[in-house]
C-alpha cells in the first residue's frame, strides 16, 4: 500500500513539475518576444495564470499526502501522544473539510465556464478545460488529505514536522 502511494504521489508530483514547467517556459518566451521583437506570445497572461493555477492545485495534493506544508505545532508538541493525535487529526479533517468546499466551489466555477462559454482574450481558447485540470488537482486533495487522516486516526501515520522530513530525507541520502 505504502509503495502504491508514493507512485500515485510521485505521479501528482510529475504532473505539478510539469505545470510548473510550461509556466516558466511561457513566461520567458513571453518576455523574450515582447523585450527582443516586439511580439509577446499571445494569450501568455491568461494561460500562465491559469497553468499556475493547476501547479498549485496539484501541488496542494501533494501536500495533504507528505504533508510538508507550514505547521505551527505549539500545543501538539506539549501534549502526550494520544492528544497530539486526536489534535493532528482534528487539524487534518479540518483541512479536508476545506478541501472539500473548495472542490464544490471550483466544480461550479468549471460548469459556469463552460456553460457560458467563456474564452481567453487573445485567442479565444475555451477556459473551462484550464479550471478542470485546477478541479481534477483539488479532487485528487481530497483523496491524499482523506488517507493522511485515515492513517492519523488510526495510527498507522503521525504527523512529523519540516526538520523530522528533512532529517529522514538526509537518513535515506535524498538530500
Amino acid at each position: 500500500m505504502k509503495r502504491a502511494l508514493d507512485l500515485f504521489c510521485r505521479s501528482v508530483e510529475t504532473i505539478a513539475g510539469v505545470l510548473l514547467g510550461a509556466v516558466t517556459v511561457l513566461v520567458v518566451v513571453s518576455t523574450l518576444g515582447r523585450y527582443l521583437l516586439a511580439w509577446p506570445v499571445p494569450d501568455s497572461f491568461d494561460l500562465s495564470r491559469l497553468l499556475l493555477g493547476a501547479c498549485l492545485a496539484w501541488g496542494f495534493a501533494v501536500i495533504g499526502l507528505r504533508g510538508g506544508h507550514i505547521q505551527v505545532d505549539l500545543v501538539a508538541e506539549a501534549v502526550g501522544p494520544r492528544l497530539r493525535r486526536a489534535i493532528d487529526g482534528f487539524a487534518w479533517g479540518l483541512l479536508w473539510l476545506m478541501a472539500a468546499l473548495l472542490t464544490w466551489k471550483m466544480f461550479g466555477r468549471v460548469s459556469s465556464a463552460l456553460v457560458s462559454g467563456e474564452t481567453t482574450f487573445d485567442l479565444r481558447l475555451p477556459i473551462w478545460p484550464f479550471l478542470g485540470l485546477i478541479w481534477a488537482g483539488i479532487a485528487v486533495s481530497l483523496v491524499t488529505i482523506g488517507v493522511k487522516v485515515l492513517g492519523i486516526t488510526t495510527g498507522r501515520d503521525s504527523v512529523i514536522s519540516a526538520d523530522g522530513i528533512e532529517l529522514e530525507e538526509a537518513k535515506r541520502g535524498l538530500r
